[in-house]
């Protein structure tokens, strides 16, 4: 891991290519760190999409959760919409894992399941 001082020194702006990637030091443009964690994302998962219910964190608001779904983060999105509209809540994705605001595991497990996915409920 590198040093804080080194972290601290990197190129953030240059003005001959505009803004450049923390990471890998080249232009945002060509930059591709994101599509490349996105990919070890999608390779990490197992091929099945786990709901459960969540409250901690919350102030005992429970949401649903669905995590493992083998989409980027544009089609992640899309689904994460069409699942909001089945259940006519409010929602959000965060980091892979699309959140639904209430308890509908049940529907959401039909509707999954009738997308072709494999699915289990997982948690209380």
């Amino acid at each position: 891991m590198p040093s804080l001082q080194d972290q601290l020194r990197g190129l953030v702006y240059s003005t001959e290519h505009g803004e450049t990637c923390p990471d890998c030091r080249r232009p945002v443009a060509e930059c591709e760190c994101r599509a490349r964690e996105e990919a070890e994302r999608i390779a990490a998962l197992d091929g099945i999409v786990r709901i459960r219910r969540e409250t901690s964190g919350r102030k005992g608001k429970g949401v649903t959760t669905i995590q493992g779904v083998p989409l980027d983060a544009e089609a992640l999105k899309t689904l994460a919409k069409s699942l909001k509209k089945r259940c006519g809540t409010g929602g959000a994705v965060k980091d892979g894992v699309i959140e639904i605001q209430g308890d509908h595991r049940d529907v959401l497990k039909r509707e999954l399941e009738s997308l072709g996915y494999k699915v289990k409920l997982a948690g209380g």
